[in-house]
């Protein structure tokens, strides 16, 4: 059984990482093309650096995800916290409400903030493709800090009340520390979900602004060129690094945990 379950887990692993490599991999070929490897070469790489535009579009790409994961976090924590106080009462229906952009389909939602931001006349750009992306990530952050706070010891909160604590000094000395964990793989969920996301984006990032996805998109329709496989093997470096610092990050909080 365990051999089984091996086998099955290198079968994932080789189906989700040989398209990464593959595209990695042509990113060093001297031919313009991915028909077949004929030398080794920088040279797709010196053309991503030289693209001024597409450089641009890495930082912006970045930069909302960051931004957008940001606020989607605080948000989506707070709305956690508010979801478990009227756990009694309101939980389910809460929760049928935070689940609506989970199940929703990507056009939908797309097709929905396009008319919302028509209808109110607001400019499509940045800041259109920054509400939609923090919008659909607060559910996100929300049913990952949710569970944390239902395994959460009360008589912690009401010790800390009763030592003479204020709420906002229960929220952070008390709560906070307790939900870190949570938040901070919340925030790195919410920022997965914000850097590759397309379908929503397409529909408000109108033309003052643009994201990877949607560039990489309409450059495919006049045909993939080795740069875009640079730009994958950057991309995913950055990815790694950022895996990386999760992990750090996690472990240092659980080793603070244990002292």
């Amino acid at each position: 059984m365990k051999r089984v379950a091996f086998v099955y887990l290198v079968f994932v692993f080789l189906l989700l990482y040989l398209p990464i490599f593959y595209l990695i991999f042509y990113s060093f070929n001297q031919a313009g093309h991915m028909n077949g490897f004929t030398s080794f070469t920088w040279e797709h790489y010196r053309t991503l650096l030289a693209d001024q535009r597409l450089l641009l579009i890495l930082v912006q790409t970045f930069f909302l995800a960051f931004l957008s994961s940001l606020l989607a976090t605080v948000v989506g924590t707070f709305g956690a916290m508010f979801i478990w106080e009227r756990r009694q009462k309101y939980e389910s229906a809460l929760l049928s409400f935070n689940n609506v952009l989970l199940v929703a389909p990507d056009v939908m939602i797309g097709a929905a903030f396009l008319l919302l931001f028509t209808r109110v006349g607001f400019t499509l750009g940045l800041l259109s493709v920054l509400l939609s992306h923090v919008a659909f990530s607060i559910p996100i952050v929300v049913l990952m800090v949710l569970p944390r706070l239902k395994a959460m010891d009360t008589d912690m909160i009401r010790a800390a009340y009763d030592l003479g604590a204020t709420s906002l000094q229960m929220l952070k000395e008390v709560m906070l520390p307790y939900l870190t964990p949570s938040i901070i793989a919340a925030y790195f969920m919410a920022f997965t979900y914000s850097l590759d996301d397309f379908a929503v984006t397409f529909f408000v990032t109108g033309n003052s602004f643009s994201t990877l996805s949607v560039e990489i998109y309409s450059r495919a329709r006049q045909g993939i060129s080795l740069e875009i496989n640079a730009l994958s093997g950057v991309v995913f470096l950055f990815s790694i690094l950022l895996v990386i610092g999760y992990y750090y990050i996690s472990q240092e909080r659980a080793g603070d945990g244990d002292a």
